[in-house]
């Protein structure tokens, strides 16, 4: 009984929160290039030169900078991650974390160009790259002559197809898919405040916020987009905390 009202509690306190305007994540499912028990495997965690990567949910509009670089002759015909065989003219790319088969459009910060690419493959393990993209691919933005080059990553579609626009969604829509992970509860302040703030530094992309709730100060870990992401981060990142719902 006691542990009934206890959640009772908990969720009268969740859904008093404000509410934000937020993309509903693409849940992965199979397609002509992936099965649905590959793309489930290349959500997985991993281990490469002894960093390990999350890969994690994405949503149209989504968007990254970084350095991307090319790959060809030496990769052509050998097999990438979703199971397909490489092919250096057709556009693909190598991401660490988005989903197989997320369209991704590139641009070209130094020159302006732009081309769209399917992610296929894993990588690129270089500090400081976030894409590396077919032969071409780097052909469209130029890269057959600088070989490197500053860009900016936007998710255009899934499954190796490409979304069709659609109106904006009301900035008063109800977040209902914010899930959380617990990663600490205090009888007093100052020890969640040093919590929040710890998390906060080493998880800077999730908020982390502090709850009353009875008489302990509950610390929650929050910006998932569904229980199960919640939970893949929670074990990739050696978290003992339970996983809540806004």
């Amino acid at each position: 009984m006691i542990k009934h009202i206890f959640l009772l509690i908990i969720f009268i306190l969740l859904t008093g929160c404000s509410q934000k305007t937020v993309k509903k994540p693409y849940q992965i499912k199979a397609s002509k290039y992936t099965s649905l028990s590959r793309q489930k495997a290349c959500m997985k965690c991993y281990t490469v030169l002894g960093k390990t990567y999350k890969p994690t949910y994405v949503s149209i509009g989504d968007t990254m900078k970084g350095i991307l670089s090319w790959y060809g002759p030496n990769f052509h015909g050998k097999y990438t991650s979703n199971g397909e065989v490489y092919n250096m003219y057709k556009r693909t790319a190598a991401h660490k974390t988005w989903p197989m088969d997320t369209m991704v459009k590139v641009t070209n910060l130094d020159n302006g160009k732009s081309t769209i690419v399917r992610i296929n493959d894993r990588g690129p393990f270089v500090k400081g790259r976030v894409i590396d993209c077919s032969y071409m691919a780097g052909k469209d933005l130029g890269l057959d002559k600088s070989g490197i080059a500053r860009v900016k990553l936007e998710v255009v579609g899934f499954a190796g197809q490409v979304a069709t626009k659609t109106k904006k969604t009301s900035k008063n829509m109800l977040k209902l898919n914010d899930f959380g992970i617990q990663v600490g509860a205090f009888s007093n302040y100052a020890g969640a405040k040093k919590i929040q703030q710890k998390y906060t530094k080493l998880y800077p992309t999730h908020k982390t916020i502090i709850k009353k709730v009875g008489n302990l100060y509950r610390v929650w870990m929050m910006g998932f987009k569904s229980d199960k992401q919640a939970r893949d981060f929670r074990d990739c990142s050696h978290l003992d905390g339970v996983i809540v719902r806004l």
